[in-house]
């Protein structure tokens, strides 16, 4: 083999991306001779970019011990942080943390004064992020300094991205997006390396998401997707790549393509069981068989996900309340929400506590997390998270039996749906805005708002909401829409004389949440005692021959 040009042949391809080619290439001319520091970087990155993790660590490590041999420090400690980086990604934090310390250790004892300096200070703006995010800022913006210092743009992008997360986490939403944006820009631009580029991106789209931008997640996840198009020998990031896709066609309706990403997802991402991606990937599967009716499906890729270290809630619980199991349900909810100090995090379960609360019976639990999810929602100032925040917030006035305040909070989600065209959550409102217009006697814009969401729900292929709506509109007829669904049910069983502990367990519920729907019924319909409540019952029609029909 003449090495030279095989060498040569190698860094051709990895400049015009081929990744596997040059990883091929590069190991052919290392196992001919050892290649120096400089190409086995080459084959680290090659390696990495085309899913080979454990051969992407080893030539790292090998390019660190010759940069250490030939006295260039500094080189060896880049190569120390880019060992740590992907340990610490992957959980693995005793190992990235002694690469980090190992690289600190070097710098020090040499006294360099070099971009290295800059390098150490961005996984320790990551470690502060969410506990201290003005400290983790300040570090960003020290390693921001560094790099604009030495000239090196990937530890600027890096670093300004970080500033644009820790801001976030402060409350300063419009700040931090703007540097997100001018981060972005950078990335766009071609010039970074490609682990940073897809870091960034990978990282910017989270935090769009997290704070329910779906506009900038939808752009960048698309700029994401191009960017992983033009390299066909790809790996990582194309599996985050899937799952973002996955969301936006979620949100627009696309269920069966949006199934379809996030299947691709989970295979490209399961050669590396138990990393948090993987679950991500699981999750989002989930969620679309739950959304479908797929319940035990459903609740497999949840399990799935938090076997792979990523939270189960709010889904699961929503999943164990469209069965019916809403103690579980309630139980699993009350617990993700305290055990969530984080307001961004919390904004995404408030919800799904809200809903789980009324079906439990609990108005004012859920009273409290919408007025929570109402205040973040204005500081954020999301579109997105304001249609959440309204629709919840009618679905509790609904509750409080305040129709007339019920309906401009369920218009003003409803315009939002519109906007960003989210057919699904629409017609989610469309039931609300119907049971709103119901109670006000509007009979014929009450069916006009129902069928409106029959046929998106039939569209969509929503069976459980579906099957909600039905018994709605089936157990609702002349003037109990006042009750809940599983209101209306415990009235029933009431009205055929069982007891407190009988509907419990027919039921599957707490006995304390059974009297709690009766004390709810009773206040609602203006009685004193089971047996007005029975009378009622056989009055308007919820029990007797059509029941059993």
């Amino acid at each position: 083999m003449d090495v030279a040009a095989e060498v040569e042949r190698a860094r051709d391809a990895f400049a015009r991306q081929a990744w596997s080619e040059a990883y091929t290439a590069l190991s052919a001319a290392d196992r001919a001779r050892p290649l120096g520091p400089d190409d086995l970087v080459r084959l680290a990155t090659a390696a990495s970019l085309a899913g080979r993790d454990e051969e992407c660590g080893a030539a790292t490590e090998r390019a660190h011990h010759a940069y250490l041999d030939l006295g260039e420090t500094a080189r060896a400690v880049r190569c120390a942080f880019w060992m740590a980086v992907p340990l610490l990604l992957r959980g693995e934090r005793a190992r990235g943390g002694g690469w980090l310390a190992r690289a600190r250790r070097l710098l020090d004892e040499g006294r360099l004064d070099c971009v290295e300096q800059g390098y150490l200070l961005f996984p320790q703006g990551l470690r502060l992020a969410h506990k201290d995010p003005r400290a983790a800022y300040a570090t960003f913006t020290e390693a921001a300094a560094i790099g604009e210092r030495f000239g090196d743009e990937d530890l600027v992008t890096l670093a300004r991205h970080g500033q644009g997360r820790a801001l976030i986490y402060t409350g300063d939403t419009a700040a931090g997006t703007a540097l997100l944006d001018e981060a972005m820009v950078a990335v766009s631009s071609g010039r970074l390396s490609p682990l940073v580029t897809g870091l960034v991106y990978c990282s910017v789209i989270e935090a769009c998401e997290e704070i329910y931008d779906l506009r900038r997640a939808q752009e960048w996840t698309e700029a994401l997707s191009d960017w992983c198009a033009a390299q066909p020998d790809l790996v990582p990031y194309r599996g985050q790549c899937l799952i973002h896709r996955s969301h936006v066609l979620q949100t627009h309706g696309a269920w069966p393509d949006a199934l379809d990403e996030a299947r691709r997802a989970c295979e490209r991402l399961a050669a590396s069981p138990g990393r948090a991606v993987l679950g991500m990937a699981l999750y989002q599967e989930a969620e679309l068989h739950r959304v479908r009716g797929a319940f035990d499906r459903s609740e497999e890729a949840y399990r799935n996900a938090g076997a792979c270290g990523h939270r189960a809630q709010p889904g699961l619980a929503l999943l164990w309340l469209a069965q019916g199991r809403t103690d579980a349900a309630a139980a699993a909810i009350r617990s993700a929400v305290d055990e969530t100090p984080d307001r961004l995090r919390r904004a995404r379960l408030l919800a799904p506590y809200a809903e789980i609360m009324l079906a439990a019976g609990d108005v004012p639990a859920a009273r409290a997390a919408v007025d929570e999810l109402t205040r973040t929602a204005g500081d954020l100032d999301a579109p997105l998270l304001r249609a959440v925040a309204a629709q919840a917030r009618g679905a509790v006035l609904l509750a409080e039996d305040d129709p007339a305040a019920a309906l401009d909070a369920l218009l003003e989600a409803g315009r939002i749906w519109d906007e960003i065209e989210a057919p699904y959550e629409r017609a989610r409102g469309h039931v609300l805005l119907g049971l709103a217009r119901r109670r006000q006697g509007d009979a014929g814009t009450a069916l006009l708002e129902l069928n409106a969401a029959r046929q998106v729900f039939r569209e969509l292929g929503a069976v459980p909401d579906l099957a909600r709506l039905d018994a709605l509109t089936r157990e609702a007829p002349r003037g109990d829409d006042r009750l809940s669904p599983r209101e209306i049910e415990v009235l029933r069983l009431v009205a055929t004389g069982r007891t407190n502990h009988a509907i419990a367990a027919e039921l599957v519920l707490s006995e304390k949440t059974v009297a709690r729907h009766l004390s709810n019924i009773f206040g609602k319909l203006g009685l004193s005692s089971r047996a007005a409540a029975t009378a009622y019952a056989y009055e308007h029609e919820l029990v007797g021959r059509r029941w059993a029909e």
